[in-house]
């Protein structure tokens, strides 16, 4: 039973939004845990040998879809972690709700904004190349460390899970599935077909 543990995340995936959600729903009803929230692009696994990675491209270049969305994710994170929370909340809504397209940095600001961030000054740390630093440094530790590769993965000490929760508010769900993660005698358990 982990105090405290890592999950992945991109705005583009609405799992990773189930699950992220979920551990915030947690942390806001009283769970105690720590939680680190790490940035993994699912544009950087399609990039494929001899290719330039999605940091090293010009913003907006082809392949860098929900690169942007990231760093802005990182900024809030790194410099205004008081309301990472609503950002990170706001930003999935915005890709899986509104359907915008959080590659645009106007659709960005209007969420940093509408959360009572100052876009501006988000922007700026942006632009300041930190967050993509840190998205590169970030993402390449999760796959050296723990071969992840996909969002939602959960982290616990050596210990990392992919896991697609398939329904969103589910706070009660995430202790259990922190448990799993230290279970090692379940290595995979995946449903041939979801009824519906």
């Amino acid at each position: 039973m982990p105090a405290e543990f890592a999950i992945t995340f991109d705005y583009l995936c609405p799992f990773a939004r189930n699950l992220n959600e979920s551990v915030l729903e947690a942390l806001a009803g009283g769970a105690e845990w720590k939680v680190h929230f790490r940035p993994f692009s699912l544009a950087q696994t399609k990039v494929v040998e001899r290719e330039l990675d999605v940091w090293d491209r010009d913003r907006g270049a082809t392949g860098t879809r929900g690169v942007l969305a990231l760093q802005w994710g990182i900024a809030v994170r790194d410099r205004w972690p008081a309301g990472f929370s609503d950002f990170h909340l706001a930003a999935f809504a915005a890709r899986h709700e509104q359907g915008a397209d959080i590659g645009d940095e106007a659709v960005l600001a209007t969420v940093a904004g509408s959360v009572g961030l100052d876009a501006a000054a988000v922007a700026g740390e942006v632009d300041s190349g930190r967050p993509l630093e840190s998205l590169a440094a970030e993402h390449l530790d999760l796959v050296a460390g723990w071969d992840v590769f996909g969002v939602p993965t959960l982290i616990s000490g050596e210990e990392a899970v992919f896991v697609r929760l398939m329904e969103r508010h589910r706070p009660e769900v995430v202790q259990r599935l922190l448990d799993l993660v230290g279970w090692r005698d379940l290595n995979e358990f995946k449903r041939t077909r979801i009824p519906r």
